[in-house]
């Protein structure tokens, strides 16, 4: 028997999207419409979205192929279907929606770009329905009480917290009386900052998509060029801030031609497109779109660079005026004392590892110092016990168990019926596997149903087969009796192989526990690297926690 078993994680992205504000009436060349399938949906179905743009042959349009319908989840996003009509051409662009909580929810607009122009779709709402679930056929169960766990905390983290506390304690005091200045005020640190830096940090935050959400283009491109002319002003010219842009672009051309700046004739020609786009923004109420903006910001970023390169080497006193070489200086004045306080830490660090390793062992305080996973997770507390399956096998583990999707042959499906929960991963100490697999009753001669008995030790040696298609080798293998607390017996096959693990092989050990009863077969599937004591802890404990829900007559 080989059933893969695929885990799939869902994750859901949450994008904000800006969205210029302009409104674009509808020409003829460019209509764009928008519908759904169905106004209302069970949780979790396929609601099919579609937009249809009328255009010409000569004309790029453009779908979004983004998260763009929050709330709702794009599953699907299919071809777009191209139909010629008389004199124009029919795009459909279908996407696949789907929520999974129930409620009204809106799609909101859609954006299109046909051209070099933007287009909108109207919003759409939708009604997501709730699954009904018939209360009289489901079997419903009390809550299970809240379990007392006793909390087993390590000696040696608590005598570890204590040193932790005691050396914060002494950096806390040393700190507060020997390095500690008072804070500056943001406004302080900024202003203190030299021109470049000051600059860098203005368009940092200077944020393009907040000032076209509120459509202040204006104050934008002010900013941004009030960003420029102060750093001009401070390293290169200093009438900057009050000179127009052609008296400004002069005065950087006649300094470059004395060599008194070195600057290329791409960077003032970027200089002078952007400060006359600016001035056409202020004055003459132009309105560059939200890209145009967007590249205008970056090329400034990149001119401030190539003006800063192109500056003389700075004299001594400007060094001496320059915050980072005065903080330099400060620093290698902390320096030696610094020293002296680390070698005061350390030793005191030296001294109680020290006596740690003679008190605990080697082993055990370089697991705890280097945070051993497997140690981690043994001494994780609580344990999680619960109950996988139906009917269940309850376990306890450091982790609980995920739910995963089982995916059987076609010649299986509706012959079987898997139920698969597991803790498993490369970077996990141990791996945790438990299934119910139910098998439908086969009819005898007569026509009625028969009790299909389960070989338990074959199932076994299929997931040896199994391991060994993954590249597992050197398998050992011994079957015995076990027994679980409540005095269910099954079938252990355990032994050791060589597993295969990013292309090398692992010592480790194995547990391939079954049980079974007629149509019904219940695994728990150990497997951990060897010479792991941790994890053999945590295999014994695992394997003393394993029960089975015994089953009535009406339930087999």
């Amino acid at each position: 028997m080989k059933i893969d078993i695929t885990i799939k994680h869902r994750s859901i992205q949450n994008l904000l999207l800006s969205v210029c504000c302009m409104l674009f009436s509808l020409v003829g060349y460019g209509q764009v419409y928008s519908s759904i399938d169905s106004t209302a949906i069970k949780i979790g179905a396929e609601l099919f979205y579609k937009i249809q743009v009328k255009t010409d042959s000569t004309t790029l349009v453009v779908f979004s192929e983004e998260q763009t319908f929050q709330p709702l989840e794009m599953i699907n996003s299919y071809a777009i279907d191209t139909t010629k009509k008389e004199g124009y051409y029919q795009l459909t662009k279908t996407y696949g929606l789907t929520q999974f909580d129930s409620g009204v929810y809106t799609i909101p607009k859609q954006k299109i770009i046909i051209g070099d122009k933007v287009f909108f779709t109207d919003s759409l709402q939708v009604q997501v329905n709730t699954v009904i679930v018939d209360t009289t056929k489901q079997k419903l169960f009390d809550i299970k009480p809240l379990i007392a766990v006793e909390k087993h905390r390590s000696g040696i983290w608590g005598t570890l917290a204590l040193i932790l506390l005691i050396l914060s304690l002494v950096g806390g005091v040393l700190y507060w009386f020997i390095w500690r200045k008072k804070p500056l005020t943001e406004a302080e640190k900024i202003a203190a900052l030299p021109p470049y830096e000051r600059a860098k940090l203005a368009l940092e935050k200077l944020d393009e998509e907040r000032y076209f959400e509120n459509e202040e283009v204006k104050t934008y491109y002010s900013d941004l060029t009030l960003i420029l002319r102060q750093y001009l002003d401070e390293k290169v010219y200093e009438q900057s801030l009050e000179s127009t842009t052609d008296e400004l672009v002069t005065r950087l051309k006649t300094l470059e031609a004395a060599n008194q700046i070195t600057l290329s004739k791409d960077t003032i020609r970027n200089i002078e497109t952007i400060l006359k786009r600016a001035d056409l923004v202020k004055f003459a109420k132009s309105k560059p779109d939200f890209q145009l903006a967007k590249l205008d910001k970056s090329t400034i970023e990149l001119e401030i660079d190539h003006v800063k390169d192109g500056l003389p080497e700075p004299t001594e006193e400007e060094l001496l005026k320059d915050l980072e070489y005065r903080e330099a200086l400060a620093r290698q004045q902390k320096r030696k004392r610094i020293k002296q306080i680390v070698a005061i830490v350390v030793g005191v660090l030296l001294i109680t590892l020290t006596a740690l390793v003679i008190r605990s062992g080697f082993t055990k305080v370089k697991d705890t110092v280097l945070r051993n996973p497997s140690k981690l997770l043994l001494e994780k507390t609580p344990w999680v016990t619960s109950e996988y399956g139906a009917p269940g096998i309850t376990l306890s583990t450091p982790e609980v168990l995920e739910r995963q999707t089982v995916e059987l042959p076609e010649e299986m499906k509706g012959k079987v019926q898997m139920i698969a929960f597991a803790y498993a991963g490369i970077d996990k100490p141990i791996d945790v596997v438990v299934n119910s697999s139910k098998f439908a009753a086969k009819p005898d001669e007569n026509g009625e149903e028969k009790e299909v008995p389960i070989d338990v030790l074959k199932v076994a040696e299929g997931v040896l087969d199994t391991f060994e298609e993954k590249g597992t080798k050197n398998i050992t293998t011994r079957n015995e009796q076990f027994i679980t607390p409540n005095g269910q017996e099954g079938v252990k096959t355990f032994g050791t192989a060589e597993f295969l693990i990013e292309d090398k092989l692992i010592k480790g050990e194995y547990i391939i526990l079954g049980f079974s009863t007629p149509n019904l077969l219940q695994q728990v599937i150990l497997t951990w690297k060897e010479e792991d004591v941790y994890a053999d802890q945590m295999i014994e404990r695992i394997l003393n926690s394993i029960e089975l829900i015994k089953l009535t007559e009406d339930e087999k």
